[in-house]
């Protein structure tokens, strides 16, 4: 593409352009599924990927799913596909049986749903408008929420859609703020499907977006950047750690030493978790906690809290025979040195 000669070229064109290049997100000549809600982020992602098409080689096709959460989501998805026709792209709609009640099951929906459309179309990739002020958002509610740093790296350049999916979901404009998107269809004149509950209160993300931000910014007029920069680099720390965490776990479950003071009961059960304590110590305290949380996840029938992981944790120098009270489940940890057992 012969940018000076394009006068719709702008720099955030420029800008995807390098990122596309620099991480490897979408290679040339590939089926890319585009989730399209109709809001500014989502419709400046489409307008830029059909603008590079001709340079990538792309196949593009359009994604709308009608979660029924607004008297005027049919209105919404109609506007979408007057978008589709309008740009020549293929566009897919799912509505949704039933109205979910929380965020957390729409976005089920949503991916699983996603997830159908891109099989059965053969698009390997779906790639979705979250910005780098998505993301900032999404440090700021999971830090109040007292995430550690796996949910302070808030959202990822890419991912697989769902367990064991072969199916990757990526989102390129996590360099790109909401302020740039709103501007972009502005100038672009494109028009863009307001949702009605993005101004609702009673959402946390809204009172983060609406109320937290404008006060970040007289802090930091750049303050969402910063902010998604600190994701960035919490990402590539986790990626680390979970390394790390992957090859300790297995010596820390294998069981090759001494096993004299275990009686044949704690020998044969086969819910019996053991967790080496001479190869904790050698470690240091976050690989510890890291180690301690993936096994408390397949014992316990809630996601292990921070006094669950510290529980446990403190028993890595406790004396032998030492125990906890019940975990959520009953379950209980006991020294038997070098163990510690979770029965």
């Amino acid at each position: 593409m012969n940018q000076l000669a394009n006068k719709n070229w702008t720099p955030l064109h420029d800008q995807l352009h390098k990122t596309l290049r620099q991480r490897k997100l979408l290679p040339e000549n590939q089926r890319i599924l585009i989730a399209v809600s109709g809001g500014q982020d989502s419709i400046t992602l489409t307008k830029l990927l059909l603008d590079l098409q001709s340079k990538w080689g792309w196949y593009l096709a359009i994604a709308h799913c009608d979660h029924r959460w607004r008297p005027d989501s049919e209105a919404n998805a109609n506007y979408v596909k007057k978008l589709a026709t309008n740009w020549q792209l293929p566009f897919f709609l799912a509505v949704a049986d039933q109205v979910y009640q929380s965020e957390a099951e729409a976005r089920k929906w949503r991916y699983q749903t996603l997830s159908k459309i891109a099989l059965e179309s053969n698009c390997p990739y779906i790639v979705t408008g979250h910005t780098a002020s998505d993301r900032a958002e999404t440090l700021l509610y999971n830090l109040i929420r007292g995430s550690g740093t796996d949910g302070l790296q808030a959202l990822t350049w890419q991912r697989p859609l769902t367990e064991n999916s072969s199916l990757l979901l990526i989102r390129p404009l996590l360099e790109i703020t909401r302020s740039q998107t709103g501007d972009f269809c502005q100038k672009q004149k494109i028009g863009i499907w307001e949702d009605s509950t993005n101004q609702d209160l009673r959402y946390a993300r809204n009172r983060i977006r609406l109320e937290l931000f404008p006060m970040l910014r007289q802090f930091n007029p750049q303050a969402e950047l910063a902010l998604a920069q600190t994701a960035e680099i919490l990402s590539a720390e986790v990626d680390y750690l979970e390394n790390e965490t992957e090859k300790l776990l297995e010596k820390v479950t294998k069981i090759d030493t001494d096993i004299d003071n275990l009686n044949i009961s704690e020998l044969e059960s086969q819910q019996v978790k053991y967790i080496n304590r001479l190869v904790l110590r050698e470690v240091p305290l976050a690989l510890q906690r890291r180690v301690i949380r993936r096994i408390l996840q397949k014992v316990l029938p809630i996601h292990p809290n921070f006094s669950h992981i510290e529980k446990l944790t403190n028993l890595i120098d406790a004396p032998n025979r030492s125990q906890t009270d019940p975990f959520p489940g009953g379950a209980i940890a006991k020294v038997r040195h070098p163990w510690i057992l979770l029965v």
